[in-house]
């Protein structure tokens, strides 16, 4: 399926007519609305990943109050991002009824709510439903969004743009981890997860008050049976395919890392206390840096160089992150952070350009994988953790990350192979 450069609708089953450049009215930087949508879009990210993942960096304290082994204690992110997966389809399909901008408005209100009432949770089992409950809440969150930027604003401007909303995703999960490591240490868990829940309400109500109308929405319809016809359109797609795991394969990497750092850090040689260990998230900011210039790295090295870039980086991040040296441990969490945010703002944006119809359904396919992938790291990570420590850890990282590079190998013999058939059939 080739790129799509045109005007096309994201709603099921409906394409748009075809804009000329010059009569596109569609969004572009420095342009009427751009940047009010970039910064609400960002605001949306930061609650998003903030709300997401509080509970994350707080999961020793969490094990301690409740009795319950890393494994255990692991779910309350799991639940989260497992439901999130779920939900990621059908809230995608609400918003193609329903609109963007609604969705996502509802979707945040009810997950910032939930975020209020995490911190009286009175067991670890109520901890991990209502985390449930805010992961499938959140679900009408980044379907919605790549959908709306992949509508409202140019083709050749869309892959930025995504990366700034992946940027605020880093913003969010950087200042989530280490808002609540401070406050944690102080107050305690349940007061840092309360922190968050109000910041993610600042974060929605001016999320709402900046995010543009839509211009360029249709509503579609939300029969089964046009939902699923468009599902399996997707998922027939070599090339959706493959970067549905490629999502899913980073995730992995990512959200196995982040789940067992803290007890790692907790541990001799390093001992460190919570508010320290919080402030090792600040290492997102060099993600938000690298989804911010995901689109120069592909315009330098193509799509599949700049995975390869990605996963060689997120590789030497890990390997690095074995010595027992704290300023190597943290260089490599820099470079596995840099690798995973640019290889997801790589694959998400591809998506959405490869997508030439229902493209929050794509995106939420995208989603779908993607949180699969990081509640897999979570608990696959926690229990490699518990058995073989760090390194444990360290290996299925590393399998993921081969799994990534594995996949972009055959996706470039595949298009050797297509671009080889071209010349015959033209004959």
């Amino acid at each position: 399926m080739s790129p799509a450069s045109t005007g096309a609708s994201t709603t099921v089953g409906a394409v748009s007519p075809v804009r000329s450049s010059n009569t596109d009215s569609r969004m572009t930087p420095g342009g009427p609305g751009y940047r009010r949508m970039s910064f609400a879009l960002f605001l949306a990210g930061v609650a998003t990943f903030a709300l997401l993942y509080s509970t994350q960096a707080l999961l020793p304290l969490i094990s301690g109050e409740f009795g319950v082994a890393a494994s255990e204690a692991s779910w309350t992110v799991a639940a989260a991002t497992g439901a999130l997966a779920l939900f990621v389809l059908p809230m995608s399909a609400l918003s193609e009824r329903f609109g963007r901008r609604t969705v996502m408005t509802a979707s945040l209100a009810v997950a910032v709510g939930v975020g209020l009432l995490v911190p009286f949770a009175p067991s670890i089992g109520t901890l991990v439903v209502l985390r449930a409950v805010q992961g499938a809440a959140l679900a009408g969150l980044p379907a919605s969004a790549t959908a709306y930027l992949a509508e409202e604003v140019r083709p050749k401007a869309l892959i930025t743009a995504i990366g700034l909303f992946v940027a605020g995703n880093s913003v969010g999960g950087m200042s989530g981890r280490v808002i609540t490591g401070w406050v944690a240490q102080e107050w305690g868990w349940r007061v840092a997860v309360g922190v968050i829940g109000v910041i993610a309400v600042a974060c929605a109500l001016a999320f709402r008050l900046l995010l543009p109308a839509p211009r360029h929405f249709t509503p579609g319809s939300l029969r089964p049976r046009v939902l699923l016809g468009t599902v399996r359109d997707h998922l027939s797609d070599p090339l959706l395919r493959r970067l549905y795991a490629i999502g899913a394969l980073f995730m992995t990497v990512f959200g196995g890392v982040y789940t067992v750092i803290g007890y790692r850090l907790t541990e001799a040689p390093f001992s460190l206390p919570q508010g320290i260990i919080g402030s090792v998230f600040l290492v997102y900011l060099v993600g938000t840096v690298s989804a911010s210039t995901a689109g120069r790295l592909v315009g330098r090295l193509g799509r599949r160089g700049a995975l390869y870039l990605a996963g060689g980086t997120t590789a030497a991040g890990l390997l690095l992150s074995l010595a027992q040296s704290l300023p190597l441990v943290l260089l490599g969490l820099v470079l596995i952070t840099a690798g995973f945010f640019a290889g997801h703002a790589v694959a998400s944006s591809a998506v959405s350009k490869t997508a030439t119809h229902g493209r929050a359904q794509a995106s939420a396919l995208y989603q779908s994988a993607y949180y699969i992938g990081s509640s897999a790291g979570s608990t696959v990570g926690a229990t490699a953790f518990h058995a073989g420590g760090w390194s444990g850890t360290v290996t299925v990282g590393l399998f993921a990350v081969l799994g990534v590079v594995t996949i972009t190998v055959l996706g470039s013999r595949a298009a050797r192979v297509a671009a080889r058939r071209e010349p015959v059939a033209a004959h």
